[in-house]
């Protein structure tokens, strides 16, 4: 068996998916008479990588392919297709001689592989890799491509969570032109297939999330847990002529990018899973984005160690849920550290508060009570009505305990929305 591995052949301005380019090679591979593809690998890296186009995702093809053969088609085509004029696509292919489920992939590239989409890695980490297992590669400009490519290498064998993407390709003269995609027919098609296909609308937003709008060749992409489901959806959209599709096994949608970690411990560039409890009120700064602190969950803790959480604009309703925390609510908060503050994905609700303390009403005239002094209680000025100390009220929420996410709209590739299950509480899904 052989492992192809390729990555960074796409461009913000120009276009080209790396997708797009994995399904080219395997294309080509059958029509050279290759026998078995076994699967194509959709692997998305480490979210907060500076380097990334979009959605930093590497792709792996597993094949029968002699590797010789399967490094020059695969080169060949990057070649063709890979987005070379933009300074910041930096192509890598990595092709391996080993069969990926026969558990043949050395220890240290299946670290290299947990690693890419956990942390940040050098290009000499993978070239060091490359050289020491004796792997054909190839790279354009500073070969920074190879990184997610050795990472695809020995994604299969570093991961057990796998959902699927099918991707339906446009034409390519049609490519750069507004996509024609009927919006009654993707939300048509995405109620029939939900729960097992997911993120395809945004119905609080109206928005087709699996049409993107970049000028690259994917007409829609749609994800699930179900291969069966996601390729029933995609023929349920009426659209432009599709030329071809591509089914992807990929790690979207299992949060595994998240590590567990406390607040005085985290770092820019990774996404964690943090205990806390909310340590000042929910403000909505200019822009929409709201902003909260949170501290350590344990009494006597380091007001220094408390991390600044944020549901920026783009996160739209997930921002009610928020400004609904209050100081003291004990949570589970998931995102990205990235200069100093937790970009918020999702939360969990661990234990709210229930009640406030308010000053005391009079209980003969009704009439809320005044400060009688320092550390002196409360005395009604009408009726001399005293009381010692704050009453306590009930406190009503807007929020329950368990999960909330931000919306479909909102949603990184890899962070997994709450409707797939497995949570360790009760789920509040976006749609």
């Amino acid at each position: 068996m052989t492992v192809v591995g390729i990555d960074d052949t796409d461009s913000r301005e120009r276009g080209m998916c790396t997708t797009y380019v994995a399904a080219e090679i395997a294309d080509r591979l059958r029509q050279k008479g290759v026998q078995t593809i076994s699967r194509l690998l959709l692997v998305r890296l480490n979210p907060a990588v500076e380097y990334k186009t979009r959605g930093n995702a590497a792709l792996a093809i597993h094949t029968d392919c002699d590797p010789e053969y399967a490094y020059a088609i695969a080169r060949e085509r990057l070649e063709s297709l890979a987005e070379t004029g933009d300074e910041r696509t930096n192509p890598g292919l990595v092709v391996a001689a080993h069969d990926p489920d026969d558990d043949t992939t050395p220890d240290d590239v299946t670290r290299f592989a947990r690693a890419a989409i956990c942390d940040h890695l050098e290009i000499a980490d993978a070239e060091t890799l490359i050289d020491r297992h004796g792997y054909r590669s190839w790279h354009t400009g500073d070969g920074r491509g190879r990184i997610g490519a050795l990472a695809a290498i020995g994604a299969w064998d570093a991961l057990t969570a796998w959902t699927y993407e099918y991707i339906s390709y446009r034409e390519p003269d049609r490519w750069g032109t507004a996509r024609k995609v009927d919006h009654e027919s993707v939300f048509a098609a995405a109620d029939w297939g939900y729960p097992d296909v997911w993120d395809t609308v945004d119905r609080g937003e109206d928005e087709t999330v699996c049409v993107p709008h970049t000028p690259g060749p994917i007409l829609h992409g749609i994800r699930g847990d179900d291969a069966d489901a996601v390729r029933a959806v995609a023929d349920r959209i009426e659209s432009e002529p599709v030329d071809t599709t591509q089914l992807f096994v990929t790690n979207q949608g299992t949060d595994v990018h998240l590590q567990d970690g406390s607040l005085s411990t985290v770092e820019d560039g990774h996404a964690y899973r943090l205990e806390g409890r909310v340590a000042s009120e929910p403000e909505t700064r200019r822009g929409g984005h709201v902003f909260f602190e949170l501290e350590p969950p344990a009494a006597g803790d380091s007001a220094a160690e408390r991390l600044m959480c944020a549901a920026f604009e783009p996160t739209k309703r997930f921002r009610d849920r928020v400004r609904a925390l209050r100081v003291g609510d004990r949570l589970t908060a998931c995102g990205e550290v990235s200069d100093g503050t937790l970009k918020l994905e999702k939360f969990a609700v661990r234990k709210l508060v229930r009640t406030e303390r308010v000053t005391p009403t009079c209980p003969d005239c009704g009439r809320t009570m005044k400060s009688a002094g320092r550390n002196q209680g409360y005395r009604c000025r009408d009726c001399g009505t005293t009381a010692a100390e704050k009453a306590t009220r009930d406190l009503g929420r807007d929020l329950e305990i368990g999960w909330y996410e931000v919306p479909p709209c909102a949603r990184r590739h890899i962070a997994k929305p709450l409707v797939r299950g497995g949570f360790d509480a009760p789920t509040h899904p976006e749609r």
